[in-house]
């Protein structure tokens, strides 16, 4: 049951953050390459709200679906905590239920705002919340010291990586976190509920939300320790190598739409052609225009 819910968390994760990443770098490539002198003035006179830290719909609906079904992982596990008189876990469960509850008010109102035309929700209170959540959760696995000698301490400290990469980054660069995270989800499982714990170490579960890895002795820790590293550290070259292939995919229609933006023509339009469009005023273009050096008129 442990590594399902895993493995279910951690692809939710993955999920998200692949969505994410395809729809960043889709907006890069759907970029015009050539604008005129005018156009340019006025996107500067005009800028546009930045819309990298907004998150689609889609997101949003994944994002609502994924902290619905942590909450009601995270009651099940509180029950289960309770009955077996279990304070620790009860503890822990409360706060896991926090951090989904500030997801699924996050995920909601991002549904509201961009489904609905009379209900609009401020981006910066959205985010503020979408800030909290992660304070929160990193915060979580950061307190969560309830076995110093555990080996699942380890896995919670690499956790944090992950968790603070999505704060003042790009939103590709947010999406290739959550999806480390997810991953490493998943690895934590794997590790936890597997065969492939380490060896000397066994789990000791009083509750589906309260477990600990104890190992024999402080070589079977120490290696334990080690291991978890080694998997973290081989999970962010995977991600590389995986950047590495999609940019090389992608690389071929970006080089095409730079070259299409080369070849375009680049206007620069003056102010008396914008007049003369929109008031009709005889055109000067191509006219020969005097200048004067040091007195003298050239023409």
């Amino acid at each position: 049951m442990g590594l399902f819910i895993f493995t279910i968390a951690g692809d939710g994760f993955i999920l998200i953050g692949a969505w994410e990443s395809l729809v960043s770098s889709s907006s890069c490539l759907n970029t015009q390459p050539s604008l005129s002198l005018s156009q340019l003035s006025k996107a500067e006179s005009n800028p546009k709200p930045e819309k990298e830290s907004k998150f689609s719909t889609l997101t949003y609906v994944f994002v609502t679906v994924f902290s619905f079904l942590s909450i009601v992982n995270s009651l099940i596990s509180l029950f289960s905590a309770i009955n077996a008189r279990d304070g620790i876990g009860s503890a822990l469960q409360l706060q896991i239920l926090a951090v989904a509850f500030l997801f699924l008010l996050f995920a909601v109102m991002g549904v509201v705002s961009n489904s609905s035309g009379s209900v609009r929700f401020p981006p910066s209170l959205i985010n503020f919340i979408l800030l909290f959540g992660f304070v929160e959760e990193f915060l979580l696995y950061y307190l969560q010291r309830k076995d110093t000698p555990g080996v699942e301490n380890r896995y919670f400290d690499l956790m944090l990586v992950p968790i603070t990469i999505w704060n003042e980054y790009a939103r590709l660069a947010r999406g290739i976190g959550l999806v480390l995270q997810g991953t490493w989800f998943v690895q934590m499982g794997i590790s936890f509920y597997s065969d492939w714990i380490v060896h000397g170490c066994t789990l000791h579960e009083k509750n589906p939300g309260n477990y600990s890895i104890k190992c024999g002795g402080m070589h079977e820790y120490h290696r334990g320790k080690g291991i978890a590293t080694l998997l973290f550290n081989c999970h962010l070259a995977l991600l590389v190598v995986l950047l590495t292939a999609v940019y090389s995919v992608m690389y071929k229609p970006l080089e095409e739409e730079i070259q299409q933006g080369e070849n375009g023509h680049f206007t620069l339009d003056s102010h008396e052609e914008e007049k003369r469009e929109e008031g009709n005023v005889p055109s000067t273009k191509g006219a020969i225009v005097g200048t004067t050096v040091n007195g003298r008129g050239s023409h």
